[in-house]
Order: C-alpha cells, then structure tokens, then sequence
C-alpha cells in the first residue's frame, strides 16, 4: 500500500529511481559473466585485507567502540568478538575498510564504492539466508548504481565542496541491500530515494586532515542499509528524489544530469574498479608511481634535486588536499597531499605506510618544497577515462629524469590477494584464513552468503 504512488507516477514516465530499480531487480549474473563474479571476490579481498591491517588505527577504534553487542543473531565487525548489530556492523567495517586509504576505487565516479557497499552485504547476509549468487548480483548492482549516479553529477567543481563517497556511497548501498533483501521494484525505488536523501558529506577534512573521512563511509553504508530496511517495512520515498526540481542533481546544480543515466549498458561498473598499489589518495596514485619509476629500487640521491615538476589532470590538482604542500599535523594531510607522496616516493624509493611517518622530516620538507604541481590539459582531457600523472626531477647541474604514465597501475590481483593473506593470518591464523580465503572463491556456488561474514568473527566468539 505504501508504494502505490510510485505505480501511479510510472504511468506519466518513470521518475529515474523507478528506472534505476527495474534495471536492479532485472539483473541477472549469467553464467558467462566469470570476469564480474571474480572481481566481486578480489573487492571482498581486497576491503577484507584492509580491514584487518587498520583495526588497531584511531578511527577503527572509535567506530568499533561505538556499536553494542546483541544477545541474539547480530551481524560481525571483521576481527571482532561479538555480535551487534546489523547497522552497527555496516558502519564500523566501512570504517575499517577505509582505515588505511587503500580502497578500491572507481575514477569515474570519484568515489571509493567497495567499503560501501560491501560491508552493507555483508551485515544484511547475516540477517537472512541467501546464496553466494545473489550476494555478487546485490554487489554488482550496488556498484554500478554508484558508478552511474557519480559519473552523472561528480566533476572537479562538485567535488571541492561534496565528498563523491558521501554522495554516492548510501544510494549505493541501498541499491546493494534492496536487491539483496529481495525487494519489489516500487520498494527498491523508496530504497534509492530514502538512500539519496542521506546523500551527505562535505571536503573540508582534506584541508585539516580531519577524521570525518573515515566516517563518512561508515555514515553512507548505515544509511544504505537502513533506506533499504525502510523500504521493506512500507515506507514511500519521492520516486524524482534524484532529478526532481527539489532533488539531489538540482541540489549539486546538475538538474538534467539524470536525463540519459541508464544501467547496465555496457561493461558493468565494477570491472572499471582498480585496486590501489598505494596507501594514499587517489589522485597521488600515479604520480607517485611516476616518481617511483625514477627513483627505481632504491631511493633516489635526493641532496641533487633542485627542483620537481608534477602533472597531473585537473581534478587531481583541484580535489581538496591535493595540492598541499604541509605543514602535516595528521598523516591524512600526508596521504592526501601529491607533493608529500612524490617527495616521500623518491627519498625512500617506495610507497608503504612507513613514508607517513615522515611529517617532520626535513630533507622531505626540503623536496616538498622545490616542487611545483601543474595542471596537464591532455591528461585533463582523458579523465576520467585514463587518470595520467608525470614526475620531473631536475638535479643540480642540469641533468633531468622524467617519467610519465598515462594511467594508474591498477594493483594485480596476485598482489591484492597476496595482501590479503597476510593480513587475515596475522588476524585470524592461517588455518582460519585459509577458510576465509576459500569461502570467498566458493562464493558463487555457495547456498549461504551469510558464512563468509560469520568466518571474520575473532577466534572464540560466538556461534551464529
């Protein structure tokens, strides 16, 4: 009864969320579509791996002390001991999964849609029996809903001001959990409005390196959940949500962005995914990687540099944090910011988590400062289908080395993989991880989705 009015606004044209849910619940995953059902298990590994590797970081922490446990059913923080629930569960593994700044990342979109949407499903999975297939459909909906809604509004101007996850990340979720609660069109249609009213998060953290970031995500994936648990219940959310004259495209100043968005057209969304090689922002990736290159397998004799030349497309150069060059009072000023990482890339000769405890180093501080960022209007041009970056390092008496990329390396997936080992062992012991890591490549023949978040409880903990 609660959705009628969406039946009957579809009769007059359908509103964009209406068509964006029959495009979800139409979605099958086809027996040929081994390529998307393996890259939904390398996300899995990938925010799984990430998870674990920051649950001892600040943030983590006040997000896992934030939630309650249950007494019965409840759903699981990765590495936690008990059950809480279902939304405090989606909320901290966002967290988690966000904690090192090494998400996968969708660069159309501008927007990190793995720690989204993933630990939506893996909350919603505990509450209800449902199968592997249906788990990587719900997922592969979620994304590309993401994708699509972000490659519609989010540009260089917009993302100055709203943060890309924080916009899409709950219509995401929501569009992931509606379809994995099985819902109907006009209940999946509230779903994406009721996501799309939580839309919410704004820059300024990357001016101060303030935690918010963090949180965000885990904001957007309660939401999602929440907006989908609604729908289910009865509730009706404005099917124009997005592009009605009071809606989210006319509040970005995009009214006609929705105008040609459509679903599943092409390739789907995922597979345009990457896997980030580095712990930082996404617009440091491919300069870093630049001046990696150059620096070789050891760091480079920086005493000779005199000066650094850094291009790279105007979004990276205009996103909010990007262009700093410190003082760093918090390592998320250091991972956001091109010059530190490119600084700290040539004076290590790598890019782990130990460049981000340089803050205060003075030889870096010194490179920080001869370099000069500069807009690319050919690299400019090619975002966001190629995410270019170069480095120039000019040494004392004249010599120069220079090294371009026309895109970002996307991590291998025996690299994701190999990282995710390594962290779920030092969790959990390796005979536990190896369980982990085989439910999630028997996730598309399994009848119970709900196992694989059951298996990322801490040793000891309660049954399901």
């Amino acid at each position: 009864m609660g959705h009628a009015p969406a039946r009957a606004l579809a009769e007059e044209g359908e509103p964009l969320a209406m068509r964006l849910a029959r495009a979800s619940v139409a979605y099958s995953l086809g027996p040929a579509e081994r390529e998307v059902v393996d890259k939904v298990q390398l996300c899995l590994m990938d925010l799984i791996g990430c998870a674990c590797e920051s649950r001892d970081l600040p943030w983590s922490r006040q997000a896992s002390a934030l939630v309650e446990p249950v007494a019965v059913g409840g759903a699981t923080i990765i590495g936690g001991p008990c059950a809480v629930s279902t939304s405090d569960a989606a909320f901290a593994n966002a967290v988690l999964a966000h904690g090192l700044v090494r998400e996968d990342m969708h660069s159309g979109s501008i927007s990190h849609l793995g720690i989204v949407v993933l630990p939506a499903l893996l909350a919603l999975s505990q509450t209800r029996r449902t199968s592997g297939a249906e788990f990587i459909a719900a997922a592969v909906v979620g994304y590309e809903v993401g994708a699509q809604v972000g490659r519609a509004v989010m540009d260089a101007e917009v993302a100055r001001i709203h943060r890309p996850t924080g916009i899409t990340g709950p219509i995401a979720a929501a569009a992931a959990s509606a379809r994995l609660l099985g819902l109907a069109v006009s209940a999946t249609t509230s779903a994406l409005a009721l996501g799309t009213n939580a839309a919410a998060g704004f820059n300024q953290w990357a001016h101060t390196g303030g935690s918010e970031m963090f949180f965000q995500a885990g904001f957007a994936a309660r939401n999602g959940v929440s907006a989908a648990r609604l729908a289910a219940a009865g509730a009706f959310a404005s099917p124009s949500a997005l592009e009605g004259e009071a809606g989210l495209f006319a509040a970005l100043g995009k009214p006609t962005a929705g105008a040609a968005l459509a679903l599943f057209t092409g390739r789907p969304e995922i597979l345009s995914v990457y896997h980030k090689p580095i712990p930082a922002c996404n617009f440091a990736q491919t300069p870093s990687l630049a001046a990696l290159a150059i620096a070789g397998n050891a760091a480079f004799p920086t005493h000779r540099i005199r000066a650094i030349t850094v291009r790279v497309p105007r979004a990276g150069a205009r996103y909010p944090g990007c262009d700093y060059r410190g003082p760093f009072a918090h390592i998320l000023q250091a991972k956001m910011s091109i010059q530190y990482n490119v600084a700290a890339a040539l004076l290590l000769g790598s890019v782990t988590a130990h460049n981000f405890t340089l803050l205060a180093d003075a030889e870096l501080h010194r490179l920080i400062g001869v370099t000069q960022l500069e807009i690319d209007e050919e690299m400019s041009t090619a975002y966001p289908g190629l995410q270019g970056g170069e480095v120039r390092v000019h040494e004392v008496g004249g010599t120069t080395h220079q090294h371009r990329l026309e895109n970002v390396i996307n991590a291998p997936a025996d690299t994701v993989r190999t990282r995710f080992r390594s962290a779920v062992t030092e969790t959990f012991g390796a005979a536990r991880a190896h369980d982990i890591e085989r439910i999630i490549d028997q996730l598309a023949h399994s009848s119970d989705a709900g196992e694989l978040a059951h298996s990322l409880r801490a040793a000891g903990a309660a049954g399901r």
